[in-house]
């Protein structure tokens, strides 16, 4: 990809490398007998779609909004979970669903009437499941663990108790996710702390749902592993085994770039300010928090090297990132490329502060650019009325 000849600010995804992700997913899903679906909050590029749909299962919805996006885009109804359903959108999340999950046995048993007369008038088979807590997860960040001590999401096991062994009336699946960007050895624990909190309820099921957070396109990921775990689930508990990575799709598969529009020095600190912003554009950046790779610079400041903050467009104070040091100095209107920023930061991206959207581009597998999209003032406009 040459950066020179893409316009900044711009989030770029590059199809080919989109293809090789999908292609050990389409390798994983035959040997083990998993299906693999897209979770759009991971990543929803829907331009991309109709190509995410030649290799993967589906996807997955969390809301309307996505539901109706893949309904749309990907020509296939949503396995869709919500932690809360707006009653006033459950007509139309029923719509757009080939699955609904719910967060509570309360919330099911609420809605599961309607769902029942649903498929009766519309002669479908709308296919009800529970979240449930295994009460494990790997993920160090309080911010992103589900399954720490009071978590709102997933029923409990106890919960289940006064049905005496079994399932309410109509449950056909029990989803888990409690990893982030989690290894194989992660979900080998996982499934045994779901086994032994759930697994007395495996022979009334017909699909389990593991969720997302497995990062199996990561290099050293083990993906045999990974295969030998879900072929065996499957076999052991004649269930269908459904896998919703959002991060894994569009792992490495993408860069945002942006410029440099002044030099600060601040009694010997010197700050580069770019026309992206971390808040507005990167916020796992600030979140989690994680320091993203820099084309040509080192997150570890180098003696010697020339070495800079990174500062980001809006008016926040924090809106940085620490030094990095640099090959080269720095000069204003130099390009700096940050990696891997397809996902979770596409659709986390906002226009705080009235800062410019970057361009949604791909590079396309001919070499060639294709700008799918550019926001100005009104799309700015049009969030407020």
């Amino acid at each position: 990809m040459n950066y020179s000849k893409i316009p900044a600010p711009c989030f770029v995804l590059e199809k080919r490398l989109l293809r090789q992700n999908l292609e050990l997913m389409e390798r994983i899903q035959k040997a083990s007998g998993a299906n693999i679906i897209l979770a759009l909050k991971g990543f929803s590029f829907w331009h991309t779609f109709p190509f995410v749909k030649q290799y993967l299962a589906g996807a997955t919805a969390s809301s309307l909004y996505e539901a109706k996006l893949i309904h749309e885009e990907m020509g296939v109804k949503a396995h869709t979970y919500s932690a809360a359903y707006f009653p006033e959108d459950f007509i139309e999340i029923m719509n757009n669903s080939s699955h609904l999950t719910f967060n509570s046995i309360s919330q099911y048993q609420h809605y599961y009437p309607e769902v029942v007369a649903y498929n009766a008038t519309n002669g479908t088979n709308i296919s009800c499941g529970i979240r449930v807590n295994p009460e494990y997860s790997d993920v160090e960040t309080d911010l992103y663990n589900p399954a720490l001590p009071g978590s709102r999401l997933g029923q409990m096991i106890e919960g289940f108790e006064v049905f005496n062994g079994n399932l309410p009336e109509g449950i056909e699946g029990l989803h888990f996710h409690t990893l982030c960007e989690s290894s194989a050895d992660s979900l080998e624990q996982l499934i045994i702390n779901f086994e032994k909190r759930f697994g007395h309820f495996l022979p009334q099921l017909k699909w389990i749902n593991m969720g997302g957070g497995h990062l199996m396109t990561r290099k050293g990921y083990d993906v045999e592993k990974l295969i030998n775990l879900l072929k065996t689930f499957k076999e052991k508990h004649k269930v269908e085994v459904i896998l919703e990575p959002g991060s894994a799709v569009a792992w490495q598969i993408g860069v945002l770039i942006g410029r440099v529009l002044d030099m600060v020095n601040s009694r010997g600190i010197e700050t580069l300010l770019l026309d992206v912003s971390f808040t507005a554009h990167m916020p796992d950046t600030l979140e989690m928090p994680y320091r993203p790779t820099i084309v040509g610079a080192s997150s570890i400041i180098i003696e010697g090297k020339p070495t800079y903050r990174i500062g980001g467009s809006s008016c926040l104070a924090g809106d940085y990132l620490m030094e990095y040091s640099f090959e080269e100095p720095v000069k204003i209107g130099d390009r700096i490329v940050f990696e891997d920023m397809m996902h979770y930061t596409t659709v986390k991206s906002t226009m705080f502060n009235g800062v410019y959207h970057p361009i949604m581009a791909i590079w396309e597998e001919d070499d060639s650019l294709n700008i799918v999209r550019e926001f100005g003032y009104e799309d700015y406009k049009n969030r407020m009325g």
